[in-house]
């Protein structure tokens, strides 16, 4: 049976990225001797419809990592506060507000208030 969902990022700057998760978002760390494992509190897993062209969303295997978060406003705020950088606006969806937020290795990372919780 299922337990659970493991999720990675390949970044070209993993020490970075750890200590940005550990220290700017808190999540709670597990060292297994070789390499961090950070606990995360909850899951949920979406299958999105693709139309394969790439024109209208996604190509079909794409898959998105997203923090989500009970209030986006004040979510980016607090993280603002140690110095996340955040690309464009909030913007609102259908089932929730998105942003994305810069992470050492340079990409960006989605944040999400889900609309449904």
């Amino acid at each position: 049976m299922i337990t659970g969902v493991h999720t990675m990022f390949y970044t070209a700057d993993a020490v970075g990225l750890n200590a940005f998760f550990r220290d700017k978002l808190g999540l709670q760390v597990s060292n297994t001797g070789r390499k961090l494992v950070f606990d995360l509190p909850e899951a949920e897993l979406d299958c999105q419809p693709s139309d394969n062209t790439g024109e209208n969303g996604p190509l079909s295997g794409t898959h998105v990592i997203s923090f989500y978060c009970d209030n986006i406003h004040t979510t980016t705020d607090h993280l603002k506060s140690k110095g996340v950088i955040f690309k464009g606006e909030i913007e609102d969806h259908a089932d929730r507000f998105i942003t994305f937020f810069k992470v050492p290795g340079d990409f960006y990372i989605q944040l999400s208030q889900l609309k449904y919780k």
